[in-house]
C-alpha cells in the first residue's frame, strides 16, 4: 500500500487545501494498493504560481546545467528503476517482464537523450540581418495518461525542462502512483524549486484549473480525441499554445509479396501490446483479399497464444485492462462488431477462464471486417484486431486513410522502396516499415484528430520553444 497525502509545490511537499483522496485500484487484483490527495483548484493556483515565479532563473541557466539537473534525474530514475516498475505492473497491469523495459527503461533513455541533445542543440542562429533565438514558452502544464504513466510524463517533462520552461503535473488519478515517486526523484535530483510541480486531481477540476489558468503558457496533453477537444476549447480563452497526443485507429497493411507468417505474427504483437491499451497499436490489419482467410487463421492461432492472467508471475502474455470501466467499453466493442456482422475468429466478451478477479479481456481477432463497421472507425483501446481485405494497393490505402485519425500505421513488403511508396500516401505521423523499432529521437505524433504537436528528440524540444527575431 503506497499512500501518498501530499502534493510536491515550490520544491516541497504541502497539504493539498482540500480534504479529499483518491484510491488507486490494483488492475489485476481490484484491490486498493495506494492512495493520493483529490487536489483542487486552489492547489492548481499554488502550483502555477510556484512555476511562474521559478521560471525566470531557471529559463536563464545555461543549457548545461540544464543538462546537468536531467542526468541526475536520469540517474535516480535509473536507481529506482526496479520498484517503479513494480509499482506500474501493480497499477495498470502490465507484466512485469515486459514493464521494466517499457515502462521505465524507455523513459530512462529518452531523459538520456535530452541529457546529450542539449550539449548539441543551438538555440540561436544568424539569419541575414537577424539574430534568431529560441526561448522557452513560459509554464508548462502536462496532462497524462494512464497507459504508459512514466514515459508519457517523461515525455514531456523532460524535454520541457531541456527548453527552460518550468512544469505542473496532473498525471492521470487512475495510474499515479509512479508520478509521485518521480517527484521524490526529482526532489533528490536537486531540480530548483518550483521548476517541477506535481498536481493529482481529477480532469474535470485540477486539469481545466490548470488548463484555464492565465499565467500558464502552454498546455502538453496526451489522452482520449474527446477530452483532447475540451482542452483546445479551454484553452483558447487565454490563446495558449497546446499540444495534443490523441487517439489512433492505425492500419498496418500487408502487401501482396510479404512473408505473411512473420508479418501477421509482429502485427498481432502489436496489437497486443499493454493489452491494447496502446493509442498508436495496429489495431486493423489490412491484407490482400486472396490472403485473408489465411491471414485471419494466423491471427487467430497466435491470439490463442496470448496467455492472460497474473502480470507478476511472469507466465502471462497479456494482462487486464485498467478499470471496470475500461473492460466494460471493450467488451460492448466486441458485441458491436458480432452485431455488425463482423467474424469473431478468436477471443470475445466472456471473462477469461479461471480468473475471477481483476479486469482482463480476451485476446479477440474479429475477420471479414469492412471499413464502415464501428470496430474498424473507432479506437477500442483493447486487444482487439480488425482483419479486413483489400482489392489492391490503391484500396489498401484508401481504407487505412478512412477513418478521423492518422496516428501510427505500418506497412510490409520484401521490397522496402515499394513499401516507402505506399508509407508516403498514408496520411498518418508515424509508419513503421517490415516492424521498424521504436526511435527516441524521431518525432511522434499525429495527423487529423490524432492531435498535432510531436515529442521525442529535437522535435519534442522545439514544442516548447519560442522563436524570437533580433533585427541588427
Amino acid at each position: 500500500m503506497q499512500n501518498f497525502d501530499k502534493l510536491y509545490i515550490n520544491g516541497e511537499w504541502v497539504a493539498p487545501r482540500g480534504s479529499g483522496h483518491i484510491d488507486v485500484l490494483s488492475a489485476s487484483t481490484e484491490e486498493v494498493i495506494g492512495r493520493i490527495p483529490e487536489g483542487t483548484a486552489q492547489d492548481a493556483d499554488l502550483a502555477v504560481r510556484a512555476a511562474r515565479k521559478a521560471f525566470e532563473a531557471w529559463s536563464t541557466r545555461p543549457a548545461a546545467e540544464r543538462a546537468q539537473v536531467l542526468q541526475r534525474l536520469q540517474q535516480g530514475l535509473t536507481a529506482r528503476q526496479d520498484e517503479l516498475a513494480r509499482t506500474i505492473t501493480g497499477e495498470l497491469g502490465m507484466p512485469l517482464a515486459l514493464a521494466k523495459p517499457i515502462q521505465v527503461g524507455t523513459p530512462i533513455t529518452v531523459t538520456g537523450t535530452y541529457v546529450q541533445l542539449l550539449q548539441e542543440y543551438s538555440f540561436e542562429e544568424q539569419v541575414g540581418n537577424s539574430l534568431v533565438v529560441r526561448e522557452p514558452v513560459g509554464v508548462v502544464v502536462c496532462i497524462t495518461p494512464w497507459n504508459y504513466p512514466l514515459h508519457q510524463i517523461i515525455a514531456k517533462v523532460a524535454p520541457a525542462l531541456a527548453a527552460g520552461c518550468t512544469v505542473v503535473l496532473k498525471p492521470s488519478e487512475v495510474a499515479p502512483l509512479n508520478a509521485f515517486m518521480l517527484a521524490e526523484i526529482v526532489h533528490e535530483a536537486g531540480v530548483p524549486a518550483g521548476v517541477f510541480n506535481l498536481v493529482s486531481g481529477t480532469g474535470p477540476i485540477v486539469g481545466e484549473a490548470l488548463v484555464r489558468h492565465p499565467d500558464v503558457d502552454m498546455v502538453s496533453f496526451t489522452g482520449s480525441t474527446r477530452a483532447g477537444r475540451r482542452v483546445s476549447e479551454l484553452a483558447s480563452a487565454t490563446i495558449k499554445r497546446v499540444a495534443l497526443e490523441l487517439g489512433g485507429k492505425s492500419a498496418s497493411i500487408l502487401l501482396d509479396d510479404v512473408n505473411l507468417k512473420n508479418a501477421v505474427k509482429r502485427v498481432v504483437s502489436n496489437c497486443f501490446l499493454n493489452s491494447g491499451q496502446t493509442c498508436s497499436a495496429h489495431t486493423r490489419m489490412l491484407v490482400p483479399r486472396s490472403l485473408h482467410e489465411e491471414a485471419s487463421q494466423l491471427a487467430a492461432e497466435l491470439a490463442a497464444g496470448f496467455t492472460v492472467g497474473d502480470p507478476f508471475k511472469g507466465e502471462a502474455k497479456l494482462g487486464p485492462l485498467i478499470s471496470d470501466t475500461q473492460r466494460a467499453r471493450v467488451r460492448e466493442y466486441i458485441l458491436q462488431g458480432v452485431r455488425e456482422g463482423a467474424r469473431l475468429v478468436a477471443g470475445g466478451p466472456e471473462q477469461p477462464e479461471g480468473l475471477t478477479k481483476g479486469y482482463y479481456v480476451k485476446p479477440t481477432v474479429f475477420a471479414g471486417v469492412t471499413p464502415e463497421m464501428t470496430i474498424a472507425q473507432e479506437e477500442i483501446f483493447g486487444p482487439v484486431l480488425v482483419v479486413m481485405p483489400y482489392e489492391d494497393e490503391d484500396d489498401a490505402i484508401r481504407i487505412a486513410n478512412s477513418t478521423v485519425y492518422g496516428l501510427s500505421g505500418g506497412v510490409w513488403s520484401n521490397d522496402v522502396e515499394r513499401a516507402k511508396r505506399v508509407a508516403r500516401r498514408m496520411r498518418t505521423g508515424q509508419v513503421d516499415i517490415n516492424g521498424g523499432r521504436f526511435n527516441p529521437l524521431a518525432p511522434f505524433g499525429g495527423y487529423r484528430q490524432s492531435g498535432h504537436g510531436r515529442e521525442f528528440g529535437r522535435y519534442g524540444l522545439e514544442e516548447f520553444l519560442e522563436h524570437k527575431a533580433m533585427q541588427l
